[in-house]
């Protein structure tokens, strides 16, 4: 009876907890891609109201000593849905978060999973953007994209563990390695190996079936994590966003050929002292401009890599 009756609190606060988040209509539905391990998919565009901030993947371990997750989605309503998504495979509890790296599609699910007394780990690098104030002007932004499902009240969560180059740990029987590979897409960037599973969690390093998010990111160093991704020879590697690569050599071919393309058109473009807008201009975007994010993301991938041109030829 003692027992029946702690479910019944248990269920009566998680539908009280469901209730202080803006509904949702967008579905996280768990993929399996290995025993005990799942990953949901976002669509393949940019966070939008259309879509509410679904446009990233998320994932999940299930050990007999509990649950690590890795990246919480964009939203604290998406969090919520996909701490719900977990409780409908397992009854473990949710024991830590491990985030790939700190941009706003990926950790801003984090309250729920802190009110369920996940510890979150990331790698300390993301310190820099969490104390310059960017971290509350990207929030800002969101707020104006995003409302209602992120507002400036939104606690920007903080891990509770700073992790360095390697770390390695063994949950309810299943190992873990996380390895720092930024910077790459972000300078805090880790991957989250399962050596005996042949899964890699590996966050936005790679993504499938839509234009990267470049930004600013040292695209040189990006490169050469792709071919270390690559040497590690996972059977999976579930994306930081479109459908898990089962076959990485062929998947991370798109990302790779588009940061290559944007390098060698900007550092033309640089070499010859063309600006900016004329050479966007001039360039052939064919290859890519079908697909998803390539408005959204393009542009200012293309700038980031003029002015990362320059630094680089300042540099020879």
């Amino acid at each position: 009876m003692r027992e029946a009756a702690l479910a019944v609190l248990l269920l009566a606060a998680a539908a009280a907890s469901a209730r202080d988040y803006p509904a949702i209509k967008a579905q996280v539905v768990p993929i399996q891609v290995a025993p005990r391990v799942y990953y949901v998919q976002g669509g393949t565009g940019v966070a939008s109201a259309a879509n509410e901030g679904y446009n990233s993947n998320a994932g999940f371990v299930v050990t007999s000593d509990g649950v690590v997750v890795i990246d919480v989605l964009g939203t604290p309503a998406l969090g919520n849905a996909l701490l719900g998504a977990i409780r409908k495979v397992t009854g473990q509890p949710v024991r830590r978060v491990i985030l790939t790296h700190y941009h706003a599609d990926h950790f801003y699910g984090l309250g729920p999973f802190k009110e369920a007394g996940a510890e979150v780990w990331a790698h300390r690098d993301a310190l820099e953007y969490l104390d310059s104030g960017e971290a509350e002007r990207r929030r800002a932004q969101r707020a104006q994209d995003l409302f209602p499902w992120v507002d400036e009240s939104m606690p920007i969560v903080r891990a509770d563990r700073w992790l360095d180059e390697h770390t390695a740990f063994t949950m309810g029987g299943v190992d873990f390695e996380i390895d720092h590979l930024g910077p790459a897409h972000s300078p805090e960037d880790v991957i989250i190996v399962l050596p005996k599973k042949g899964v890699i969690f590996g966050g936005d390093i790679l993504v499938a079936g839509r234009i990267p998010f470049v930004g600013a990111a040292d695209s040189r160093q990006w490169l050469a994590r792709i071919d270390r991704l690559l040497e590690l020879k996972p059977r999976v590697i579930v994306t930081g966003h479109g459908e898990a690569s089962r076959d990485p050599a062929r998947d991370l071919a798109l990302t790779r050929d588009y940061l290559v393309f944007l390098r060698k058109a900007m550092g033309k473009a640089v070499e010859d002292f063309v600006p900016f807008d004329e050479a966007y201009a001039k360039v052939d975007w064919g290859r890519f401009a079908k697909l998803p994010a390539f408005d959204a993301a393009n542009r200012v991938n293309a700038y980031g890599t003029y002015l990362l041109m320059e630094r680089e030829l300042l540099a020879r």
